[in-house]
């Protein structure tokens, strides 16, 4: 899973990306320190991977894995070259989904690049120069269709859809909005990689004193949780601050440390769950004596294709998948037990796979 992590400059973007990654992109209260797009790979914290790596005396314990890019800080007029330009917007192309980061704090220290605190402004102006930079895309790929749309009839029919797209666009609608009325229309829209057709999680980034109570408070934070879902967004709320501190600290300190603060989990934990929520995603196991590791797949997928994620011989050849369920495999004290007990079970082709399913796939090629 790939995210995007966009803002406008000094909303704590890089101090988030930073301290979600360790990475240390320069942060600095300024715009535009973040020149090249920062990518950082993080593993999905899982509590059910590390106690089957103990159940097994796994000699490794492989977690799934979250890719992250900083943009550079986006402005007005991004789209049109102002800023950093259209070369940033080019990099949040790849990504399953974007990371909005909306300042929701006051602090008369850190310059705001349009001189005040409004969320739904911020929001509104990088929302523009994305919908700015797919009508460039979208115009392009209208002149080209054009040209073949009297010969050909599909051709054609793409060209009433662009038409369309082009339209709700043109509207302010993000493309993400647009209903898709057959197979067709979903396979096009998927070709265009349009910015605004991924889903966006908003991060609404607070002062240290609105953390505890979720931002509950916090009249900003509000504002945003109203749009984003109004717009079938997710929003979680962070303080980049903190979150800076608990990156440098160990795994049983940052426990206290959050505790302390009267918070359950991190931002990262949070974001991970908002994202996994958002793009429909879950998380299988394999495990034992060599390694226990976590594969993420799209909820509702079978049994065959979670097999392809760990080699495409898995798929073709696949036969049965043998499934028990991580809580029920550590309760039994055994793969024996839990098989003894009539909790192991033989799964054939059809069988969709659960969240926490561990499972050992039989294959022949």
């Amino acid at each position: 899973m790939k995210l995007g992590i966009v803002g406008l400059p000094n909303v704590g973007k890089s101090t988030l990306f930073n301290s979600l990654t360790k990475a240390g992109a320069e942060s600095a209260n300024y715009p535009f320190c973040t020149i090249d797009p920062n990518v950082g790979i993080v593993p999905v914290p899982d509590k059910r991977l590390q106690q089957l790596g103990d159940f097994y005396q796994s000699k490794k314990v492989t977690p799934a894995v979250i890719e992250f890019v900083d943009i550079a800080g986006l402005v007005k007029g991004a789209s049109k070259g102002e800023g950093l330009g259209n070369q940033f917007l080019a990099n949040i192309r790849e990504v399953d989904a974007i990371v909005h980061v909306v300042r929701c704090f006051e602090d008369p220290n850190v310059i705001h690049v349009d001189g005040s605190i409004d969320p739904l402004r911020d929001i509104e102006t990088i929302d523009l120069e994305l919908i700015f930079a797919d009508l460039e895309v979208l115009e392009r790929r209208i002149s080209k269709t054009a040209k073949s749309a009297r010969m050909d009839k599909e051709a054609a029919k793409e060209l009433e859809f662009q038409e369309r797209l082009k339209k709700l666009l043109e509207d302010g609608k993000d493309a993400i909005l647009m209903e898709l009325q057959n197979e067709d229309e979903e396979k096009w829209i998927a070709e265009y990689n349009l910015l605004t057709s991924k889903p966006v999680i908003y991060a609404a980034n607070v002062a240290e004193d609105d953390i505890a109570d979720d931002g509950a408070n916090n009249s900003y934070v509000q504002s945003v949780r109203e749009y984003a879902k109004e717009h079938n967004s997710e929003v979680f709320v962070i303080c980049a601050e903190i979150e800076a501190e608990i990156s440098e600290l160990e795994e049983d300190e940052k426990k206290m440390f959050l505790e302390d603060l009267g918070l359950t989990e991190s931002g990262l934990e949070k974001l991970i769950a908002a994202s996994y929520r958002l793009l429909g995603l879950m998380s299988f196991l394999t495990a034992g004596e060599d390694e226990t590791r976590a594969w993420t797949i799209k909820v509702g997928t079978k049994a065959p294709q979670a097999a392809g994620k760990i080699h495409t011989d898995f798929e073709r050849g696949f036969i049965k998948a043998e499934v028990v369920n991580y809580q029920d495999l550590l309760d039994c004290g055994s793969y024996a037990g839990a098989r003894e007990k009539g909790l192991v079970r033989m799964e054939g082709k059809d069988y969709i796979v659960r969240d926490g399913d561990v499972i050992l796939f039989r294959f022949n090629v």
